[in-house]
């Protein structure tokens, strides 16, 4: 480590990894340039489309946003860390059998913003839709569902099936992400 690095411990999808970094790297930059986790994608690097967002203790982040030295001792949880290939999490399922994909580079950003989504709602935590910001329960209607996922774009318009996906998983017994 030089005297223009600071050194950043990150446990991503269950591995720990100590860096060596410059103090303006993201936690996007990170991943994919330091760590190789490939699943995190860069869209616009600026915050407005949600590809890039993983799971940091619990909470999504757009991860081109937010600066790795800031997260240090962090835990991150990216779509690749969700599941694997050949037992897939609920909500990568529901994805798949809702086809709610098309080019699939949204679709890292997507599953784990839903996935952080529905435990803010198990918390009950309002959106700007929730017509009443004080109950306990949030009724998941798909416009609630629409609002909480705004901060993540689809190119090629997946959004009905998006929706659906969420809906599957947000209604099954447990509601397991």
């Amino acid at each position: 480590m030089t005297g223009h690095e600071v050194g950043v411990r990150l446990t991503v999808d269950g591995v720990g990894s100590r860096l060596a970094l410059d103090p303006r790297v993201t936690v996007l930059d990170a991943l994919r340039d330091e760590l190789g986790v490939m699943s995190v994608k860069k869209g616009c690097d600026h915050g407005q489309c949600g590809a890039c967002t993983v799971i940091v203790d619990g909470r999504r982040i757009l991860s081109c946003l937010a600066l790795a030295a800031s997260y240090d001792g962090a835990d991150v949880t990216t779509a690749a860390g969700l599941g694997t290939p050949d037992r897939l999490s609920p909500m990568q399922q529901a994805f798949a059998d809702r086809d709610a994909l098309q080019c699939g580079y949204c679709t890292p950003g997507q599953v784990c913003s839903a996935v952080a989504m529905l435990e803010e709602v198990r918390a009950g935590m309002p959106s700007h839709v929730s017509p009443d910001v004080a109950a306990a329960d949030i009724d998941l209607t798909d416009a609630e569902v629409r609002e909480r996922m705004s901060g993540n774009l689809c190119r090629c318009g997946a959004y009905v099936n998006i929706v659906a996906a969420i809906q599957d998983v947000a209604h099954a017994d447990g509601g397991a992400a």
